[in-house]
């Protein structure tokens, strides 16, 4: 059995503050590039109008629909250790952490990790560069290691055996990641111009038209 797992506290104190440390990893984040090329990441999308369309991944909205399905235990651990997945394509670990939550009916949140803009921000967030990588409240979990995994699952409460509600689903993985960039500056009006009058064509006799005649 992994060493790391033995001595696990989930100290009422210490939860609470990492709780709130990383309660952000669950939401989208957006990675905003200025007009100036300057890039940044926020939680919340621009408020300005002209710096893009918000394209979100709905993360939130998915992922409070599958909680209202759950048993009150689970909600409420759900609610105090929250378990969020990061994973890569093509991971054989990464499966495997997916399978035993699956197996053992833990509701999670699964982020991936596929452009340079997700590894660029799970660099940022966790320290690591490789995967899986799982979060479970507040404690932080690198590589996969089944013994390790379950040690932490137990402390948290979390029961031995799927209590799941048949037909549940989790919501579907996302993006670490949603790109939003500026929109690109509008094109320089240019003033209307005002059509110049052509002369009207003289009607009735003239000297070079004396019978008036018009076609």
């Amino acid at each position: 059995m992994n060493t790391r797992g033995s001595g696990i506290g989930f100290l009422v104190s210490t939860a609470i503050f990492c709780i709130g440390v990383f309660s952000a990893q669950a939401q989208t984040i957006y990675r905003i590039v200025g007009a100036d090329g300057r890039v940044t990441f926020s939680d919340k999308p621009p408020a300005s109008a002209e710096q893009g369309k918000v394209m979100g991944t709905g993360v939130g909205a998915a992922g409070a629909a599958a909680t209202n399905t759950l048993p009150f235990e689970l909600r409420q651990l759900n609610a105090k250790y929250p378990v969020t997945l990061y994973t890569a394509p093509q991971c054989a670990p990464c499966d495997s952490g997916r399978t035993l939550l699956s197996g053992r009916g833990i509701p999670f949140s699964e982020r991936t990790v596929t452009s340079s803009e997700d590894s660029e921000y799970f660099l940022r967030l966790t320290g690591e560069n490789s995967l899986p990588y799982v979060t479970i409240g507040g404690q932080r979990l690198k590589g996969f290691s089944e013994s390790e995994w379950t040690s932490y699952l137990d402390a948290a409460g979390y029961p031995k055996s799927s209590i799941l509600p048949s037909g549940y689903r989790n919501a579907p993985p996302s993006p670490l990641v949603t790109i939003q960039k500026a929109a690109a500056p509008k094109p320089e009006e240019k003033p209307a111009t005002t059509p110049v009058a052509t002369p009207a064509t003289p009607t009735g006799p003239t000297p070079s038209n004396p019978a008036g005649i018009t076609f």
